[in-house]
């Protein structure tokens, strides 16, 4: 069974990393008072007439009942003279708490809190069932973008903003699960299932947003004692802004602006050049993808020359670069160039070529195919 999950992909924990209930819990705290009301009148109203009337214990219960509710469907026996004036002060009784205890349902459901709350917790539960996903904090252009490019290509996310009116953004926007809520808070970052997510995407335009955002989820992070560090990318239109957040523990730092005048500065040398990377690598489904993929410490391509690996004889792609340990690069390395432990490769090819690839390089010992080659 444990192959069978694992095979699909699905977390053996799918509860939520907080109590949805406790927010409920909260909402209900202004149904106390009724509740009690209800109890006392029934109280007095039992034993007032079993003091007033001598009945006993059940009928007057089930007089006190009758009389509460306005129903006045019989009387269990003669009331005597005072039980009917108690009887009379007790219906009054009775309406101005029905009409109290009426106007703060009514002042509660107004609000909507009570609403909201059941709808987070609905929201919690199905976020529980999220595995290797990414939450996105705060809501803007990028991550309406974002969130298309996420959804062609089946990439589970969850949208976190603090807007009171966000519930209509995120079904405007086909936002498939998302929380209302700052999100830098850990309680947001919980009720996201920040556990058993694979990274966080920081999209603040404030850099104090952001920088709040990385530390929450690094010192989250060592709580939990994960194997796998979360990939933390975040934005910025400052140089310095990005070191910063870097040092702080962001693995990957965009500046919108830069990229923006890079690809302008690409399109007019080279016009033709322009939808190349929007036809070929951003785009799901393409014959060509591109992936870097780093050659871990137990891999059998450990300190072999690129030819007498054989990768592109048995999976048909081609390495076009190669990162050393040191950060160095090497662009369009020849088949002398050794490959060494922790290098990144970055390989070009059809998805399932680079698929293949990363396999093989990930492998202890060396694929039986390699005899064939």
């Amino acid at each position: 069974m444990d192959k069978i999950n694992r095979f699909l992909d699905r977390s053996k924990n799918s509860r939520p990393d907080i109590n949805a209930n406790t927010e409920i819990y909260v909402q209900l705290k202004p149904f106390r008072l009724p509740l009690i009301l209800v109890v006392l009148l029934m109280m007095i109203g039992t034993f007032g007439y079993m003091a007033f009337s001598g009945f006993n214990l059940m009928d007057a219960f089930y007089q006190a009942g009758m009389t509460f509710t306005t129903v006045g469907f019989t009387e269990v026996a003669e009331i005597t003279p005072a039980g009917r004036i108690f009887t009379v002060a007790f219906i009054f009784a009775g309406f101005c708490a029905f009409t109290f205890s009426l106007g703060i349902v009514i002042e509660t459901f107004k609000k909507g809190y009570l609403i909201n709350a059941i709808r987070e917790r609905n929201m919690i539960s199905k976020i529980a069932r999220l595995k290797h996903h990414f939450v996105i904090c705060h809501h803007n252009i990028y991550t309406i973008e974002l969130s298309k490019q996420f959804r062609e290509n089946h990439i589970p996310f969850v949208v976190i903003d603090n807007d009171p009116n966000f519930n209509e953004i995120a079904k405007e926007h086909k936002y498939p699960y998302y929380i209302q809520g700052e999100p830098h808070v850990e309680l947001s970052l919980l009720k996201a299932h920040l556990s058993s997510a694979k990274g966080v995407i920081a999209l603040s335009s404030s850099i104090a947003d952001n920088i709040a955002i990385v530390a929450t989820v690094r010192l989250y992070e060592k709580e939990l004692e994960i194997d796998t560090p979360y990939f933390i990318m975040t934005s910025t239109d400052n140089e310095s802004d990005a070191e910063k957040l870097k040092k702080l523990g962001a693995d990957s730092v965009i500046l919108p602006s830069k990229l923006a005048a890079q690809k302008l500065s690409a399109i007019s040398v080279r016009p033709d050049m322009e939808n190349i990377l929007d036809k070929f690598l951003y785009k799901k489904d393409t014959l060509i993808d591109i992936e870097e993929i780093e050659v871990p410490e137990h891999s059998w391509v450990r300190f072999k020359r690129i030819k007498e690996t054989h990768l592109r004889d048995m999976t048909n792609a081609n390495i076009v670069g190669i990162e050393n340990e040191n950060g160095s690069f090497i662009a369009m390395p020849n088949g002398d160039v050794v490959i060494g432990t922790n290098s990144k490769l970055l390989v070009i090819g059809t998805a399932k070529g680079i698929m293949l690839t990363r396999k093989l390089i990930q492998n202890r010992y060396k694929p039986q195919e390699f005899k064939y080659v």
